[in-house]
Order: structure tokens, then C-alpha cells, then sequence
């Protein structure tokens, strides 16, 4: 069975969990074999506090706009339920996961942790590792895969969801499914290959020939890295 990933978002009325800011949106969206389905959660949320102008400044959100929306309590059960059992990728996660935990613990003492019945994965931890020593903000990954489409004037949380869900794909390029071939999988694919006779004799296959002068220029090569290294190249021990 396929796994179930999510892509998520939120935004909050600050940077500080400590501090009593809280989260004011959220925004997810599910892929379907490597594609945005159109199952989603989003909800704004009441914080019951005033949002920071740093915070508005960067979302767009005010404090008026949050007066007639839910409690973050009255839709957590809606919001464990949508997430539960997948892996649940987000840039940044240590901030989002602990926004988020201190709402699960707020809301109930009941309530379990996304770590509890979710995987976490850190899209930002995994650009960082592609791209080391360079920004790798979710605008910087926009600009560097070329996504387009989107207003990044403010952010948003299901839009940044949506952002992000591009910015995985590229970030996992080549991968055509998330689910990998098993074990039985294999044994089956090696059954069937059994099957057929392949001769490479009905196969045009094009024969290229090195020249001595190519080999010369290899072996220099390696001689060169062997004795700035001090290290037997592979190429050589696989000789």
C-alpha cells in the first residue's frame, strides 16, 4: 500500500510558541501518486489573542479577520483525522510541529503529538543537504526550480502548502512513486525475465573503440590523483 503524504502549512499570530502566540491557519494538501489531489484541510483559526504586526506583515492576516472563526478545539479532531497515519512533510518542521503540539495540548490533554501518528519529514533539511550553503527559504526554492503561478507577495498557509508541494517534487525528482519495489516484487519482475530470451544480436548496438591516446590520458589522470591524494583511485583497484 501506497504511503500517505501530506503537505503542510501554518501560519501564527508570531514566531514564539513560548510566548503564548498561536497558530491562525492551517493549510494541507494529500498527494496522490506524486500529484496535488484535490483532498485538502484548511481552517482559520481564532487565537484569542492579537497577532503580531511583524506577523500580519508577512500573512496578511488580521485580527478582525479571525473574530467569527473556530477554536482551534472545535476542529482538532477533524484535523488528527485528516493527518493521521502519514508522513506529514513540512519546511521548517520544528516550528510548525511545535505550534501545532501546543495546540493538540491546549485543546485536550487527551490529544496525542503529530510525532505520535505521523512521520515527520523536513523539507528544509532536505535542501539543505541538495543545496549546502545556500538559502533554502521556500521563496529561494521557488526561484531555484522556477515554479511559477503563484502570488508570493504574502504567504498563506494552504498556499504555501501548495508551494511546497511543488518545491517536493522537485526536491525527490525522479523518484515516480513514493512506494518501493518489495522484496516479492523483485523475485516476481526476475521470474518473468526468465521468460524471454533476449539475444543482443537482434540489438543494433553501437561499438566504441578508445585509442591509445585516450587510455594514456586516463592513466596520466590517475597517476596525478594518486599522488596528490595518496589514495589508489577506484578506477584502478577495480582493475
Amino acid at each position: 500500500m501506497a504511503k500517505k503524504y501530506i503537505i503542510l502549512d501554518t501560519e501564527t499570530t508570531g514566531l514564539h510558541v513560548k510566548e503564548g502566540h498561536r497558530v491562525i491557519e492551517i493549510g494541507a494538501v494529500l498527494l496522490n501518486d506524486r500529484q496535488k489531489s484535490e483532498d485538502h484541510f484548511h481552517t482559520y483559526l481564532n487565537p484569542m489573542r492579537l497577532i503580531d504586526d511583524e506577523a500580519t506583515q508577512v500573512h496578511g492576516i488580521t485580527n478582525e479577520d479571525l473574530n467569527d472563526k473556530p477554536l482551534f478545539e472545535d476542529i482538532a479532531e477533524e484535523f488528527l483525522e485528516f493527518v493521521d497515519g502519514s508522513t506529514l512533510v513540512i519546511h521548517n518542521a520544528q516550528f510548525d510541529v511545535g505550534f501545532l503540539d501546543n495546540e493538540l495540548k491546549l485543546a485536550s490533554s487527551t490529544f496525542p503529538k503529530l510525532e505520535d501518528i505521523c512521520t515527520i519529514e523536513d523539507s528544509l533539511q532536505m535542501a539543505r543537504n541538495m543545496f549546502p550553503g545556500q538559502r533554502n527559504t521556500l521563496d529561494a526554492l521557488v526561484t531555484r526550480f522556477d515554479i511559477k503561478g503563484y502570488d508570493r507577495e504574502l504567504h498563506g498557509g494552504l498556499k504555501d502548502a501548495n508551494i511546497l508541494a511543488d518545491v517536493y517534487l522537485h526536491l525527490t525528482g525522479g523518484q515516480k512513486k513514493f512506494e518501493f519495489i518489495s522484496s516479492n516484487d523483485m523475485k516476481s519482475i526476475n521470474n518473468e525475465s526468465k521468460d524471454h530470451d533476449f539475444l543482443f544480436k537482434d540489438f543494433n548496438l553501437k561499438k566504441i573503440i578508445t585509442s591509445d591516446n585516450e587510455i594514456n590520458e586516463h592513466e596520466n589522470m590517475l597517476s596525478d590523483m594518486h599522488e596528490r591524494t595518496s589514495v589508489e583511485p577506484l578506477w584502478r583497484k577495480n582493475q
